[in-house]
């Protein structure tokens, strides 16, 4: 993807975030344990990627993909190119969080994933993974599998775009 395109795409994203128009299909209930949290009882910055990423675990799940083993099982394997996110509120210990999860793209090797934290309605932390498909063994990338596809497809009642 050129830069010019690549910059669209991130705009129409932030864009989407903040005006809450993702399409969210998924979300996992997650509440704050006392270690995720500094003296103060906030949770410390790092410990929301660790919450992403338990939730994708839990989207494949939902679209009935067991990590990693569905994955793999393709000769597949996905890798974080990229990860933003942006705080909007702290979150504190014992906090009920919601994580929702969409893929928001699917490219030829790669996905976008879109997601959001929140306390009921307050907006903790939003963001963007990237993950690029590659063969098992050799790491190098690889298009991600049509049966992958189209059970993201399916689950997110959208079109491939790339």
């Amino acid at each position: 993807m050129n830069s010019l395109k690549k910059r669209k795409v991130l705009k129409i994203l932030e864009l989407q975030s903040m005006n809450n128009q993702i399409d969210f299909h998924f979300v996992h209930p997650l509440r704050v344990r006392w270690a995720e949290s500094d003296p103060q009882g906030i949770v410390f910055n790092g410990h929301y990627l660790t919450y992403f990423d338990v939730a994708v675990t839990e989207y494949w799940r939902g679209i009935g993909i067991i990590f990693p083993d569905g994955i793999t099982q393709y000769g597949s394997d996905f890798f974080v190119k990229k990860s933003t996110l942006e705080y909007h509120s702290p979150a504190f210990f014992d906090d009920e969080l919601q994580i929702y999860v969409s893929c928001v793209r699917i490219g030829n090797s790669s996905l976008q994933f879109a997601w959001e934290i929140k306390r009921e309605e307050t907006a903790i932390v939003s963001g963007e993974t990237i993950y690029v498909n590659a063969n098992e063994k050799t790491r190098q990338p690889e298009r991600v599998p049509d049966a992958l596809r189209e059970k993201i497809e399916q689950f997110e009642q959208r079109v491939t775009v790339n």
